[in-house]
């Protein structure tokens, strides 16, 4: 703060340089928006377009597939466009996809559409932190840098509260049409702010390990998505997909190993630091969003909240997130390893907290669990990331940088799946086991003191006793998943240990 103060501070930022900052700023909350507006809506399209729950997940999990593998072309996008040109059409792009989620009238549609938006919206996060290190002199970047970070927190908070007013006045698709007029907005801020940053240069690009590598993760992710449904490898259509993705991971390997320019380094991950950090990068990745994508189905469905109720619990997220702003950056300085430690910690202690629920729980629970969770994240995430690009040459760190967000999106659409199945396999054989007990033959059934409503007499009955063992079954898997969440988060910890660090000079 007082080399800041020494150099003029916030004041001798220029009203060009305050544009740029709105600019990525505007743009880094629209994408923040759609990743939390989706998940608040997917009850009403689950139900709109008679899609089942491992269905609607597709939603979510081709989106982040898409922004995953369409990453780490930024780099090469903007050294052929020019930062203008390809901040412009990827807003412009974005918010066009956007408009088509909310006109789509099939599933089909619609997860063609998102993953054109997360194909799209890939380049926005990593652009608009380079141009701000580019733009910014030195000693400002670390406040610019805070403001970017803040702008991306502020999107998955607002995105909720203001989609559940939209769904709540019209329906689902207006969560999607709204991100159209701030869509605009950011298109004006980029062709003025950035119209001196229209160089280009030529730059090889390796189609060839790009086109594997999309090929696997998509294949991969397939496989998960559908494998349940179509009983695994006893469906013909899950043995080509896994044919298919480990002959794409094959040649994609090979092809890395034996060229002079692959599409990503593997030598990158001789570095120490950089590979734990990239390990670190895809299990935060696994706890990003998969809450978020559970508790809309788990209020909705099992509890009969509404929108605006789900939209203002899990924004605590984002609350969360924000309190760890203050003084994350201090702690990182001081203990990145620590830091790391303590974030992971917080985030295994949400995912218990959140395990020890049952079908009553209460609007306080949810609230400051989620909290936690955001808390943590931010705690790690920071310090993280700094460590895993701390031994790295600077001629590296975009490449580098590339690697990280795509492991970080991979794990993402990756443990999304996987949770959604260990929802639904759990309340599968749950209820199965449930059932078995009401039978008429079971003598306890016939006590005094049991509701009426369950006898096994009439159909009706038995109807509403069949739907409360599905509630409670159903329950059993959400538990079950944030299990999962929890151990992932717990064996990540010994990782932060492994780094090395390593002192800047001031």
């Amino acid at each position: 703060m007082t080399a800041i103060a020494e150099k003029g501070g916030l004041f001798t930022i220029s009203p060009r340089q305050w544009l740029i900052l709105l600019m990525v700023q505007l743009a880094n909350m629209l994408f923040g928006m759609t990743i939390t507006l989706a998940n608040l809506v997917l009850p009403q399209m689950r139900g709109n377009l008679s899609a089942t729950q491992e269905e609607i997940s597709w939603v979510i999990t081709l989106n982040l597939v898409a922004t995953a593998v369409a990453t780490p072309m930024t780099g090469w996008l903007s050294s052929r466009l020019g930062w203008r040109n390809l901040m412009f059409f990827t807003v412009l792009g974005f918010t066009v996809t956007s408009l088509l989620c909310g006109v789509a009238t099939s599933l089909e549609a619609l997860i063609f559409a998102r993953v054109a938006q997360g194909a799209f919206g890939a380049p926005i996060m990593p652009l608009g932190q380079a141009i701000l290190l580019a733009t910014f002199p030195k000693h400002l970047q670390p406040t610019a840098l805070v403001m970017w970070g803040i702008g991306a927190v502020f999107g998955p908070v607002l995105g909720p509260i203001l989609g559940s007013i939209a769904t709540e006045a019209y329906d689902w698709r207006a969560a999607f049409f709204m991100i159209v007029p701030p869509g605009i907005c950011a298109l004006v801020c980029i062709w003025f702010a950035l119209r001196d940053h229209t160089a280009r240069t030529i730059v090889r690009f390796d189609w060839v390990g790009f086109i594997a590598l999309s090929v696997a993760i998509t294949a991969a992710q397939l496989i998960l998505d559908r494998g349940h449904r179509l009983d695994w490898f006893e469906s013909g259509e899950i043995i080509l997909f896994a044919f298919i993705g480990a002959l794409a991971a094959w040649i994609f390997v090979v092809h890395c190993l034996t060229v002079s320019e692959p599409f990503l380094n593997p030598r990158l991950l001789l570095d120490r630091n950089f590979s734990i950090g990239v390990l670190l990068a895809f299990v935060m990745g696994m706890l990003n969003f998969t809450s978020l994508v559970l508790f809309p189905t788990l209020l909705h469905d099992l509890r009969g909240y509404p929108d605006n109720a789900i939209a203002g619990l899990i924004a605590a997220r984002g609350l969360g997130n924000w309190a760890a702003f203050l003084f994350i950056a201090q702690f990182t300085r001081i203990a990145p390893r620590l830091a790391i430690v303590c974030g992971m910690a917080i985030q295994a202690a949400g995912g218990f907290w959140m395990a020890q629920f049952d079908i009553n729980l209460t609007d306080s629970d949810i609230f400051w669990s989620n909290l936690l969770l955001g808390f943590g994240q931010s705690i790690a995430f920071t310090p993280m990331t700094v460590m895993a690009f701390s031994t790295l040459p600077p001629r590296q760190v975009t490449e580098g940088s590339a690697i990280f967000t795509l492991m970080r999106n991979f794990g993402s659409s990756l443990f999304i799946s996987i949770a959604v199945l260990v929802v639904s396999r759990s309340t599968a054989s749950n209820y199965s086991r449930l059932t078995e007990v009401f039978t008429p033959y079971n003598k306890s059934l016939s006590m005094p003191g049991l509701p009426q409503q369950w006898s096994l007499d009439n159909t009706n009955s038995l109807l509403s006793l069949s739907n409360e063992i599905l509630r409670q079954a159903a329950m059993i898997g959400y538990l079950n998943a944030f299990y999962l969440m929890a151990f992932t988060a717990l064996a990540a910890v010994p990782l932060a240990v492994l780094m090395r660090r390593v002192k800047r000079e001031q």
